[in-house]
């Protein structure tokens, strides 16, 4: 097998930095209620872990402009997020970056994109036409659904703004706000980032399972098609493994099309209160 020359490619390092005002403008993006004050208010606030994934956005943006791919014809296929710390309300952090496998899907290549540090790990998986045929390892398959019926359904509701919100968070790819650029990548209307979608979830996800959303752990999916602010989803979950709250989830728009597949949530297991010590 031949190995990509990407493949091992030092990205080097960031040291990014955020604010409270940050993290409850994502909250916001992402679906919170103005009624979330553990969300969305200074004075209570638990960032949201996936808030991390703004943060790390420099790396997929470095290699697609080192020249990996074609940055216009490239897509989010994946992604993966492993929390090892909660993020404070405000802070800063050094990332680092590399690309740890490339795949050959023959007329196509899958890059992952590794960033890490402290408080995660977090891997993007860009899926780039043009790039395979290289003869290297095509990798492994998509993850299989549950074969049985899902025990939680649930609506995640995205609104006409959400794009628009969501992109002051760094990702100011064009084709999500201007119709123009969208159409010029093949789609009909400006549509919401893959990670919003993702991000999306996790509110629904947690209330279903009675956790707080700032307990997650783990998070994956595959993205399977675009979705478009104001869309409203149907979540299917399947219950996972008893450590913590864990469920695979899978999410379709109108006409049951898949979104989001092959997704996995796990949320740190509930810890119960401290006991009062009785005065002496």
């Amino acid at each position: 097998m031949t190995v990509s020359p990407w493949q091992g490619r030092d990205l080097g390092t960031r040291t990014v930095s955020w604010t409270a005002r940050d993290a409850i403008l994502y909250a916001l993006a992402i679906g919170a209620p103005a009624d979330r004050l553990d969300l969305v208010y200074e004075e209570r606030l638990r960032v949201l872990p996936t808030f991390a994934l703004t943060l790390a956005q420099w790396a997929p943006d470095t290699l697609g402009a080192l020249g990996a791919f074609d940055v216009t014809t490239a897509v989010h296929g994946s992604q993966h997020l492993l929390v090892t710390r909660p993020l404070e309300a405000s802070g800063e952090l050094t990332t680092s970056a590399r690309v740890t496998h490339v795949r050959d899907k023959g007329s196509a290549a899958v890059f992952d994109v590794e960033v890490s540090c402290a408080y995660f790990t977090a891997t993007w998986s860009l899926f780039a036409p043009g790039a395979g045929g290289f003869g290297g390892e095509r990798g492994p398959s998509a993850p299989r659904r549950p074969d049985r019926p899902a025990e939680h359904t649930w609506t995640v509701a995205t609104h006409s703004r959400q794009a628009a919100l969501y992109r002051l968070l760094g990702d100011r790819h064009a084709m999500h706000i201007d119709p123009a650029a969208a159409k010029a990548a093949g789609m009909p209307r400006p549509f919401l980032h893959g990670l919003c979608t993702l991000a999306a979830t996790l509110l629904p996800l947690a209330d279903g399972l009675g956790v707080h959303p700032a307990d997650l752990v783990e998070l994956e999916a595959r993205f399977a098609a675009p979705v478009f602010p104001g869309d409203r989803l149907a979540l299917h979950g399947w219950d996972g493994t008893p450590h913590g709250a864990t469920v695979r989830f899978e999410a379709s728009s109108g006409g049951g099309r898949p979104v989001l597949s092959g997704g996995l949530a796990r949320f740190a297991p509930d810890t119960p209160p401290e006991k009062e010590t009785p005065d002496a």
